[in-house]
């Protein structure tokens, strides 16, 4: 009984999507997290640029 639980345990694979999916979304999440800090830095130091362009002395 305990040898048929665990081969029909084994032999289930509807759970591997779902865990796929979900390594899938961490992947690209930490793509974007890593994407966008690099693109805060610059979008910083264009704004700084123009606001010290803007003001006047």
């Amino acid at each position: 009984m305990m040898t048929r639980l665990l081969k029909s345990f084994l032999a289930d694979a509807s759970g591997a999507t779902a865990v796929e999916y979900g390594l899938l979304a961490v992947l690209v999440s930490v793509g974007m997290l890593v994407g966008l800090t690099a693109f805060s830095d610059s979008l910083n130091n264009t704004f700084m640029l123009l606001s010290n362009k803007i003001e006047p002395k």
